[in-house]
């Protein structure tokens, strides 16, 4: 396939992705979006997942307004989960509105970003095509950081995988399944084993597990005053300040902002969910892995109890719900001479206030950006203002060309459409 040019590449169409192009896509730049909108969301997820988040917090970012999750569901309400399905739809939606793509690139895979010559860069796609850029934003989501304890790290995958490798966990019925974790992703997985027939136990270091409150629809004044404003993290004041200002985040000294980010809203179970996690469900809690060993039929893990008890249990399998964690050099599209140019700190990329990286034109959104600007950047909520930013900086690198005719009909006939 012969070699073509544009002004921006974005590699993924997740929410991250898709806001980011939604905000360029009227400035009369050209911009490619690599990637089937939302596929990770409905691949890497269990089937009949809920999602944690609110639904005023569960929108993508776009600069044209009626495109908020509400706006298309405006019966959902605080405290009624979304489940992952109708998250999807909606992000698809977003995408067919506010993000024209090609065809071939919905089905295309970014595979190698290297230095363009003799600037910008050269972006190689799964089918062959390679895109001279102007600039890249790397919007890859959480699958590449999935995170899988030393411990465990090295067993074969039919005996050890992340809760993201599964659609589908009606392949692990009638199996005894470890489930590391106490978060959400590790007590919904265990749940939804347990709805498939399986018989999960989860193992947490935690020494118990916590839970989320419901929250309230309404609010007094008084508990507005004392409990501070509701944000897309949660209520309190300092949380509204990691949710909606962001970019304040970036001037903390590095050693706050990764405690932020590990404190803020550390795992927790749904309040929904707690009615489910019943008697199908063992769970070990103050444990810590110390040791697995490969069998014929399964493994045993070894843990550890905070009294120093070792403990070997024998599973079939076991998910690793244990989070991501954001490490340049996990990123394969990357070459490994821009790989070697970006500077990171503990494997995440150093980012400027604009979401650019050491390298000029090179940009990351979402988990990566999460060191930089905090923990809003692990959630939904955050697309807006990444997208917002990294936008506003390329529309300043990058002479936008003299509208055309048809390019002026073009807008006023999406502008039409969303009155």
């Amino acid at each position: 396939m012969s070699d073509s040019a544009s002004d921006v590449v974005i590699a993924g169409a997740g929410p991250y992705g898709l806001s980011t192009a939604a905000h360029l896509q009227n400035v009369g730049l050209d911009v490619r979006t690599i990637g089937e909108p939302m596929r990770f969301w409905e691949t890497g997820m269990p089937e009949g997942m809920f999602l944690k988040s609110e639904p005023f917090a569960s929108s993508l970012g776009s600069p044209q307004p009626g495109m908020r999750f509400t706006d298309l569901h405006p019966g959902w309400r605080i405290g009624q989960p979304i489940p992952l399905d109708t998250f999807v739809g909606y992000g698809r939606w977003f995408a067919a509105e506010a993000v024209p793509q090609r065809p071939d690139d919905r089905d295309a895979q970014v595979v190698n970003i290297e230095r363009g010559r003799p600037a910008g860069y050269a972006v190689t796609l799964s089918t062959g095509e390679t895109i001279a850029a102007r600039a890249v934003v790397v919007a890859v989501g959480i699958g590449p950081f999935a995170h899988i304890p030393d411990e465990l790290a090295g067993m074969p995958s039919w005996l050890v995988s992340h809760s993201s490798a599964h659609r589908d966990l009606a392949l692990f019925a009638g199996k005894e399944v470890g489930v590391i974790g106490a978060g959400q992703s590790a007590l919904e997985t265990a749940v939804l084993l347990a709805d498939a027939g399986a018989r999960p136990h989860v193992i947490a270091r935690r020494p118990e597990i916590d839970w989320n409150t419901v929250p309230a629809e309404r609010r007094s004044l008084r508990d507005r005053l004392l409990g501070g404003p509701r944000s897309g993290l949660g209520t309190g004041y300092r949380t509204w300040l990691w949710a909606e200002r962001p970019g304040l985040v970036r001037y903390l000294p590095e050693g706050t902002r990764r405690r932020i980010v590990r404190e803020t809203l550390p795992p927790a179970g749904s309040w929904w969910l707690r009615d489910r996690l019943d008697e199908r469900v063992r769970v070990s809690t103050g444990r810590r892995l110390a040791k697995a060993v490969e069998q014929e039929d399964g493994l045993a893990l070894t843990t550890v109890d905070r009294g120093g008890r070792r403990l070997v249990t024998e599973f079939e399998h076991v998910i690793a719900a244990t989070g991501y964690v954001p490490d340049v050099t996990r990123l394969g599209l990357l070459a490994p001479d821009l790989r070697g140019r970006i500077a990171t700190r503990f494997g995440a990329p150093v980012l400027s206030r604009d979401f650019e990286a050491s390298t000029p034109g090179l940009y990351f959104a979402g988990l990566a950006a999460a060191p930089t600007f905090g923990p809003v950047m692990r959630f939904v909520h955050g697309a807006d203002f990444a997208a917002g930013r990294i936008a506003h900086h390329i529309i300043r690198r990058i002479p936008r060309p003299r509208p055309t005719a048809a390019h002026l009909a073009g807008v006023l006939e999406t502008d039409a459409s969303h009155r």
